[in-house]
């Protein structure tokens, strides 16, 4: 799209803003506005941003021995093919930004979006094309007074519970309106099982569009929720009994679905197979990508529905890949794979380079998956699970990390810089946590002691 037409769109709605948006290795949405009177300079060649901005972790801290100082720049620069204007705010549009060097040229070695689109081509290279859709969980809040220690989840609880439908039904209706409005087409609505929890799921898209849409989807629904007086959350664990993921589904295509078995016996094609068995290989590693934070491994607990132990399974939702079940006349248009143990803390770009690269590695070396799990790994006996080689996936953040410290299969999807100032990034969140072990919970233990 060119600057001109962008410009004359943001006439023709009233747009007065336009935010340049971009994740970092904090897995925050970040962003810059810009006038449309500055608008088309900020099309052509972006805006300047130091190179410490993927030296923040996820607490908002700045990691003080890591990759970047307050020495270089980078810039900011429109995707203008992802540019939208958000018809449920006043007077702004939105476009998706990868980071350049300077020159305008050449993408940034430490920029998630420039890495994975850098990844999808080399898949082009061969011929194949990723359609993903990311499925979001999330909450409807009511801010408490004690900064955060009386937020309540609002809302009725219980399994696709209609009631809940009904006290939302007016903030969903506007989210979807607004989602496709922005050309997001939602597939489907559920209430989930805790108070206040709601899942969208859009429809399957090529390449980089499918996590740029996953960007505009959080935007919209916390901006809808805010103006019906509620917080939202994406939080894998937000509240006691309540989680929150981000299923990634996936399949790989050239003309058709190259993970669509031909044997009637099979749920999935010797590619498909093979991809999930390099995903498995890769699994804990691949967990500090997709599961980034602390939190995140409360939400990964046995028979919690996340996935708790490295295994796969035709139907089965508590396996780390799930291969859903299909009639067959639905096999070749919709054979896919569901990763489970991912979630919204993630840079949603880094969680898809690293499935892809994991998976593709099993395609390259024809990794077999084993046998899929036809039941609750959590019921089975430790026999069985050793027989089968399933193993527990990570219980911490720091586990995942010295899994992708020594992984080189990831370390080169990412590239060194990326690879390197993302994991200083975590491991300083990391650090944070069990620092704080000499206080946390000082009252409760002095009472139970």
């Amino acid at each position: 799209m060119e600057p001109q037409s962008i410009r004359a769109q943001c006439e023709d709605a009233g747009v007065e803003l336009v935010r340049l948006l971009y994740v970092g290795n904090d897995g925050h949405i970040h962003g810059h506005s810009v006038k449309r009177a500055h608008l088309e300079d900020a099309l052509e060649s972006g805006i300047q941003l130091p190179t410490l901005i993927q030296s923040f972790n996820a607490l908002g801290m700045r990691v003080k021995d890591a990759d970047f100082d307050a020495v270089g720049e980078v810039r900011l620069v429109p995707d203008r093919s992802t540019f939208r204007v958000l018809d449920h705010e006043d007077s702004v549009a939105a476009v998706c930004c990868s980071l350049y060097e300077t020159d305008d040229q050449t993408p940034w070695a430490a920029d998630p979006r420039s890495a994975l689109s850098g990844f999808i081509s080399t898949l082009a290279d061969e011929g194949v094309v990723p359609s993903t859709a990311l499925e979001s969980e999330f909450h409807f809040y009511t801010p408490g007074d004690e900064g955060g220690a009386d937020d309540e989840p609002h809302g009725t609880r219980g399994l696709y519970a209609t009631a809940s439908m009904r006290e939302f039904n007016e903030i969903v209706l506007e989210t979807i309106d607004a989602l496709e409005s922005q050309q997001i087409t939602v597939t489907k609505h559920c209430p989930e099982y805790a108070a206040g929890q709601h899942e969208l799921v859009t429809k399957h898209r090529e390449g980089l569009t499918a996590v740029d849409d996953y960007v505009f989807l959080r935007e919209t629904v916390a901006a809808i929720a805010e103006s019906h007086g509620f917080e939202t959350t994406f939080l894998p664990f937000p509240f006691e009994t309540a989680t929150n993921g981000c299923h990634i589904n996936l399949s790989l295509w050239n003309d058709s679905n190259l993970f669509a078995p031909t044997d009637a016996d099979r749920a999935l094609s010797p590619m498909g197979r093979h991809f999930v068995g390099g995903v498995l290989d890769h699994l804990p590693a691949l967990l500090a990508l997709t599961s980034p934070t602390v939190n995140s491994y409360a939400r990964l607990q046995p028979q919690s529905g996340a996935a708790a132990f490295c295994c796969w399974g035709i139907g089965n939702r508590e396996a780390a890949i799930r291969v859903p079940e299909l009639p067959a006349d639905k096999r070749e248009s919709a054979t896919r794979i569901e990763f489970r143990p991912a979630d919204n803390t993630a840079n949603p770009y880094l969680s898809l380079l690293g499935l892809l690269a994991a998976g593709w590695d099993g395609v390259q070396n024809e990794t077999d998956p084993g046998l899929p799990l036809d039941e609750d790994p959590g019921n089975c006996r430790d026999e069985l699970l050793d027989q089968r080689g399933i193993e527990r996936l990570p219980t911490t953040l720091g586990e995942a990390l010295d899994a992708l410290e020594q992984n080189d299969v990831l370390r080169s999807a990412l590239g060194e810089q990326l690879f390197d100032s993302y994991l200083t990034v975590k491991r300083s969140e990391w650090d944070v946590f069990t620092d704080s072990a000499g206080t946390w919970q000082q009252d409760i233990f002095r009472e139970a002691f």
